[in-house]
């Protein structure tokens, strides 16, 4: 058996999640949401199988929007990543571009490893089993596809149909790939040896590039002078936005797999599942004696095989059966089972609609710490502020509102034009609209507060930027 290669893992953290909606949006989606038991994100989940001996250092390709919260969950495990920001979202061809090009300049060799960052893995001795197996064909030259052994008649998966040849390891070339079938069809698949596409791949950069080079050279090109002209933000790599644009919106799959020669597949069983939809999660977490999983604030009677989730409101579920029920501060999802998967549609539905709880949280959270509305009305805004220690909000000026701050734990520091004082619990800072003010945690214990903002106009877009540590303009 040949030896294993150092495996650099590419792991993409840029997607919206709207499937699990309304607790995964665009602005957190569900790969950095605690979804799973064990209190980590399927983000943290995804980084620490991949880390330790035969690893290299992980590159991370997300959304400009998302560079904090992956930088702190990184922090969180003390794990050290080359993070990579996308301009825009262009699926996933261009994550697998950018992160061959990276490779390749930093020299790393070996193999990389594409991974999503939402998916769920239950047997992770099983993963990486195959993960090295995999790893080593690939560096034959052949680009390689986890397929997972199917154990139901999904529709919710594509599928790969294995090929005849035999590349060693288990593995076999790619008959084809076939789209997300209907349960007569997937039925079919099953009997004939066919195999979920996991959508994780293994492959040389010399071998993946010249495949995009070949078959998609307009994403590759676009790539490299992303790359060539990126630029140092922080502890960030930020692509270049005209560059990164031109790349067309397009899967690996359309762009390369479904098209090269150099395909493979390795069957593996190792408890899969893309926790893409509440009735796939509803499938991977315990389940009570009536097949129910109850989160949070929930009460149930004479309900039966269902999901029913709730962030802080008491949720009440009678006489039902195969449904999901998820309730936010703000919104409320209630499905049967079968439709869970098209709650996507219902959030184009909405946000065609202009509807903010499409998208956006209530809480919100920033590289200093987080807030939530409360309340909002004519002239004024109410908001709860969480400052993380050490955490300080930029130097800025408002136009169109003055704000009061009552501290309810630990301890603020407060400048107000150029004066600086210190407030502590049941004490408040006034701010006159036009101040230059600035907030800042010094202590070690979170800071909260109720912030009361009053005026003629409350937007967040009513914030002059003067100085700012996380470098946002």
């Amino acid at each position: 058996m040949a030896p294993s290669p150092t495996i650099i893992p590419i792991i993409m953290a840029g997607g919206a999640g709207s499937r699990l909606w309304p607790v995964s949006r665009d602005s957190m989606p569900k790969q950095f949401i605690q979804l799973l038991d064990g209190g980590l994100s399927a983000f943290q989940a995804t980084l620490l199988r991949v880390v330790g001996e035969g690893f290299g250092r992980p590159i991370v390709i997300t959304n400009n929007d998302f560079r904090f919260i992956s930088a702190e969950q990184l922090a969180a495990l003390g794990i050290e990543a080359e993070i990579v920001l996308e301009p825009e979202r262009r699926d996933s061809a261009a994550a697998v571009a950018v992160g061959a090009v990276l490779a390749e300049r930093q020299g790393a060799g070996g193999v990389c490893l594409l991974l999503a960052s939402d998916h769920v893995i239950r047997d992770e001795g099983g993963f990486l089993e195959a993960v090295r197996k995999a790893s080593r064909v690939a560096a034959s030259g052949r680009i390689m596809t986890l397929g997972i052994t199917p154990d139901h008649p999904s529709t919710a998966y594509g599928y790969i149909h294995p090929g005849a040849e035999e590349l060693g390891e288990g593995a076999r070339s790619i008959e084809r790939f076939v789209e997300k079938p209907d349960r007569a069809t997937a039925e079919g698949y099953i009997a004939e040896g066919y195999v979920w596409n996991s959508g994780n791949f293994a492959f040389s950069t010399e071998v993946m590039l010249k495949e995009l080079q070949h078959f998609a050279p307009n994403v590759l090109s676009a790539a490299r002078e992303a790359v060539d002209k990126a630029v140092r933000d922080l502890d960030f790599v930020r692509l270049d936005a005209a560059a990164f644009s031109a790349s067309p919106t397009i899967s690996i799959d359309y762009a390369v797999m479904e098209k090269t020669r150099v395909g493979g597949v390795i069957a593996a069983e190792f408890g899969w599942s893309d926790i893409g939809s509440w009735d796939s999660l509803h499938q991977v977490k315990n389940k009570d004696a009536n097949g129910n999983r109850l989160e949070g604030d929930v009460v149930v009677i004479d309900t039966t095989n269902s999901f029913v989730r709730s962030e802080e409101v008491l949720t009440t579920v009678l006489g039902l059966d195969d449904v999901v029920v998820v309730t936010t501060h703000d919104a409320v999802l209630v499905s049967s089972m079968a439709a869970a998967p098209k709650v996507k549609t219902l959030v184009a539905a909405l946000k065609k609609a202009g509807r903010r709880e499409a998208g956006e949280h209530m809480r919100m959270h920033r590289p200093w710490g987080w807030y939530q509305r409360i309340d909002i009305g004519d002239r004024f805004q109410v908001k709860h502020i969480c400052v993380k220690p050490g955490g300080r909000l930029s130097l800025q000026r408002h136009h169109h509102r003055a704000e009061h701050w009552v501290v309810v734990h630990g301890t603020a520091e407060v400048t107000i034009d150029g004066a600086v004082k210190f407030y502590h619990e049941n004490e408040a800072a006034y701010l006159p609209i036009g101040c230059v003010h600035r907030l800042h945690n010094p202590g070690k214990i979170d800071l909260k507060l109720i912030e009361v903002q009053v005026g003629s106009y409350t937007g967040e877009d009513d914030i002059v930027r003067i100085e700012d540590v996380y470098a946002r303009s």
